[in-house]
């Protein structure tokens, strides 16, 4: 049986990434695009790598689009909830407007929230449905406190609360869904080098995926409620 997989924010960057690697592993992927354009060309290039995919315009921050990106996918055994956005320019807490703040949360985690719920019945349908957020270090609350930490420095306040939410979100639904087949974790990727963050990131797109596609990929996962990277466990 095929692992139908759905990834947002996939036409470009760890997105399109993830839709590779899982891809040419033999799952099926439907890669959400705000943009069905962009969408459809990320497939062209997966299918001429051998991937079997299929673009689906989703916006996260559009309800009706989610909905509507849901009648087209029967069934789905993994939702990764890549999609993601930073416009703090590393301005001060007293100085973020909150333009920005909700910018970064409408995308960040209303989105998530949004798309998660959406797809949850066809996750909890599935013999052992995964859900997958794409976090951060960054929203580590232990980290943003030590002043050891290149996160203490870091001015994006905006982006990182929304990523504490994401974390917070990971960890109470991983509680309500316990006991069912349907697990829940975040992943931290690293600062990785891609477009998103501006380029000259520490980690290649490919050892920032590494983690999510370990989880992914699994045979039997049984953590749910984690945070973790390729390194291992990240603090809350």
């Amino acid at each position: 049986m095929t692992i139908k997989t759905l990834i947002t924010g996939a036409d470009r960057g760890m997105g399109y990434e993830l839709a590779l690697e899982l891809g040419l592993k033999g799952q099926s992927i439907y890669v959400g695009s705000r943009n069905l354009a962009r969408g459809q060309a990320a497939v062209a290039q997966l299918e001429a790598a051998g991937v079997q995919a299929q673009a689906v315009q989703l916006d996260v921050t559009d309800h009706e689009s989610i909905v509507a990106a849901k009648t087209s996918i029967p069934n789905l055994d993994i939702l990764i909830n890549n999609a993601g956005i930073a416009v703090d320019h590393e301005t001060k807490p007293s100085e973020l407007s909150l333009d920005a703040i909700r910018q970064d949360f409408n995308v960040n985690y209303f989105g998530l929230i949004d798309v998660t719920q959406v797809f949850l019945p066809l996750l909890k349908a599935a013999p052992a449905g995964r859900i997958l957020n794409i976090s951060s270090a960054v929203g580590s609350l232990t980290l943003a406190s030590d002043a050891s930490t290149s996160i203490h420095k870091l001015q994006a306040s905006g982006y990182q609360a929304s990523k504490s939410a994401v974390n917070m979100l990971t960890v109470k639904l991983a509680a309500e869904l316990e006991g069912t087949p349907v697990t829940v974790n975040a992943v931290n990727p690293g600062w990785v080098d891609t477009s998103f963050g501006g380029g000259g990131g520490n980690r290649t797109v490919q050892v920032g995926v590494a983690r999510t596609v370990e989880l992914a990929t699994a045979h039997a996962l049984t953590d749910s409620g984690t945070f973790s990277d390729i390194d291992g466990i990240v603090p809350w």
